[in-house]
Formats: structure tokens, C-alpha cells, sequence
């Protein structure tokens, strides 16, 4: 697939269907992921593949603590909708982002993951292009921070950060584009010419 085609065709996929995602094309979406830019080379991605149960497990998790926040009445977003998907993908990949290195002195560590976090965003990114190339859909899933507790204690790389989820799987539905504001909008060229104002 084309560069700009993977990045104007891919859409996040909330529905799957129950065809299995082969193991080669989970290993083959990794390999493309771990092609990302990062800081000083630095490479801060980790990442948890969960298929059957274990995938199940965290939805679960999910689940639960959408109930226990809501009872309290506190505001769950769409964490019990993403738990439903989550429970419905054939495969969901964990993103972590690794603990700093022993050299990185504690009062740095913030300054650190704020540089790494940015890394780890464009390995997801990455992911999801490589995903959309081998006609797989993928859902970026932040409602996993709502339980990074819960979810690390179970899956989870000690001291490492939990960032994000990745379902993957065969598309039940064929989302159109969602709308975007033009770069022209968002946008102020600087040049060595009088600025022109839209």
C-alpha cells in the first residue's frame, strides 16, 4: 500500500469480526512498529500482545472498573464501550513505555517521559499504518488508563508505564472519514516574506 493511501484510508475500527489475526501478522506489524523515530534513539516502546483469554481478562478489567467508578458516581467516558470492543478484537497489543535508565537521575524522570512519551505516540501511530497496510482495522485506546493498576498487576512490565492499547482485527464496518479542520486553519507559515493573514 501507498504511503498517503494507509495514511488517508485508515479509520479506528470499533467493530471486528471473529476471523483470527495470525500470529505472523502481529509479528509483522511490530516489526514495522519498532521502525519508528524515538529520541536518542532511545526506543521506549514495550508492548503486551494479548489474544483469547488473556484478552478477555482485560476487558474484564475494564468492565469492572467502569462499574466500580460508576457506582461511585464518577464519570467513566466511554470506558464500558471500549471494554465491549476490546472484547470483541481478536487481538489487543498493550503499550508500555519503559522505565528510565538507571543513568537518568530522579528529578529528570518527567522532562524524560515527556520526551519518551512522544516516541511511544509515534510507534503507535506507526502501528496502526502497518496494521491498516495488512487490511487489518485498529482502535488507539486510551480508556485504559482509567485501570493502569489493575491492568499492569495483571499484564503489566514492572516500573514500566502504561500508555495505551492497540485492538486489532478484521473490520466489521467501514467507517467514511471523520471531518478535519484544514492545515490552513491550524497553521502559521513563517517565512522570510510579509506574513499574509487568511
Amino acid at each position: 500500500m501507498e504511503t498517503q493511501q494507509a495514511i488517508y484510508g485508515r479509520r479506528s475500527i470499533r467493530r471486528y469480526t471473529a476471523e483470527p489475526v495470525p500470529r505472523d501478522t502481529v509479528e509483522a506489524i511490530l516489526a514495522a512498529t519498532i521502525r519508528a523515530p524515538s529520541a536518542k534513539n532511545a526506543q521506549p516502546w514495550r508492548f503486551v500482545v494479548l489474544e483469547g483469554d488473556p484478552a478477555r481478562q482485560l476487558a474484564d478489567i475494564m468492565q469492572q472498573t467502569a462499574d466500580d467508578l460508576s457506582a461511585r458516581g464518577d464519570d467513566i467516558g466511554s470506558l464500558s464501550w471500549t471494554a465491549a470492543v476490546v472484547r470483541q478484537a481478536p487481538v489487543t497489543i498493550l503499550v508500555y513505555e519503559a522505565a528510565p535508565p538507571e543513568e537518568i537521575p530522579l528529578h529528570a524522570h518527567e522532562d524524560y517521559h515527556f520526551v519518551m512519551l512522544q516516541s511511544v505516540g509515534g510507534a503507535i501511530q506507526t502501528m496502526l499504518l502497518a496494521a491498516h497496510d495488512h487490511g487489518l482495522g485498529s482502535l488507539w485506546i486510551c480508556d485504559v488508563l482509567y485501570c493502569t493498576e489493575p491492568i499492569s498487576a495483571r499484564f503489566g512490565r514492572a516500573g514500566d508505564r502504561l500508555v495505551a492499547a492497540v485492538s486489532l482485527g478484521h473490520p466489521a464496518e467501514s467507517p467514511g472519514p471523520r471531518p478535519r479542520r484544514s492545515w490552513q486553519e491550524l497553521t502559521r507559515w513563517l517565512s522570510g516574506e510579509p506574513e499574509i493573514r487568511r
